[in-house]
């Protein structure tokens, strides 16, 4: 799962690698994959990522930045939110950042009580960050402290989706699809697409679903290869709560519902006529989703109704 348009300008990687330049005199490194061939092994690490610097006394809280992911944690229920400035826990009192970390959170997926994976970039003002891709995090306490698992200065991963004994990511800086089967620890590369979604089910490990700019594509081979799905809308974001169901955000704000990917019944609407973002199942009825404005709702039935749970502004100090 993540956010559908990544191309945000002055993104916190943007600000890392110009720091990096000016304070280099020689030309950033390639931090792609560097491994010819279809399998690439990457040893895991085990160093806990440090807090960024918060802002000074007295300066306006920021907001949540664009968000990327969103989850539940199934040990109580609470929703949790990822963007460009943290990662955040929401609330009637708004969205609390969690122990005050401002990295920009690109992948996020709640994997277990209390666990979470993600990706994506340091805080501009972390000083010990020494590369603008943070690879694969894992958090087992709530977001409150992250280890990294591999792949660091090397990969991106915008859409992070766990599936059985696989985990599937979509690295940014390959527009491939990785698969491991041991936690992230190491990875094999699959197909190339062109950015999106991906959505896949524990009982089903072997399909992925991928929502791109050229239309939802189907793989049933854990992503080794992929082919077009005729009759599919433009999806901003798509999820497989059941191995016989997907449930998508169309790019106008229609919630839809499929069970071969062909064919699609209008289930409801996102309120307000508003441009979506991210969807993620908790259940097949339980569906938490965000705009492109940053506001986040929840439908308990399956995407009928919503309500706003964060608006826009609604945020707190990290604790």
């Amino acid at each position: 799962m993540r956010a559908a348009g990544d191309g945000c300008p002055h993104t916190p990687a943007c600000l890392f690698s110009i720091v990096l330049d000016l304070t280099h005199d020689h030309p950033l490194p390639d931090t792609r994959g560097r491994c010819g061939g279809r399998r690439l092994l990457l040893t895991a690490r085990s160093t806990t990522s440090p807090k960024a610097t918060a802002p000074k006394t007295g300066d306006p809280v920021p907001g949540t930045g664009h968000l990327h992911g969103l989850g539940v944690d199934p040990a109580d229920g609470t929703l949790y939110a990822a963007g460009h400035l943290g990662v955040f826990r929401l609330g009637p009192t708004g969205a609390v950042r969690i122990a005050d970390r401002y990295q920009d959170t690109m992948g996020f997926t709640v994997t277990g009580p209390r666990t979470f994976l993600a990706s994506g970039h340091p805080s501009p003002t972390d000083p010990t960050a020494t590369s603008p891709h943070l690879g694969l995090l894992r958090s087992a306490d709530a977001g409150q402290t992250w280890t990294t698992v591999s792949a660091g200065g090397d990969a991106d991963f915008h859409s992070l989706q766990q599936s059985g004994p696989t985990l599937y990511g979509l690295d940014s800086q390959t527009s491939q699809i990785w698969a491991s089967k041991d936690g992230g620890a190491t990875w094999e590369r699959r197909a190339k697409i062109p950015g999106g979604d991906l959505a896949a089910h524990a009982r089903a490990p072997q399909e992925v679903w991928a929502t791109t700019r050229d239309g939802l594509l189907h793989s049933t081979d854990g992503g080794a290869t992929f082919e077009s799905v005729p009759g599919a809308p433009a999806l901003a974001a798509v999820e497989r709560p059941a191995p016989d169901q997907l449930i998508a955000l169309a790019a106008d704000g229609k919630v839809v519902a499929s069970g071969d990917g062909r064919s699609w019944s209008e289930r409801g609407r996102l309120p307000g006529g508003v441009q979506p973002a991210v969807l993620t199942a908790a259940s097949p009825a339980h569906l938490p989703a965000a705009d492109t404005n940053d506001a986040v709702y929840e439908s308990k039935d399956g995407g009928r109704t919503w309500n706003a749970v964060h608006q826009t502004g609604h945020t707190n100090p990290g604790h």
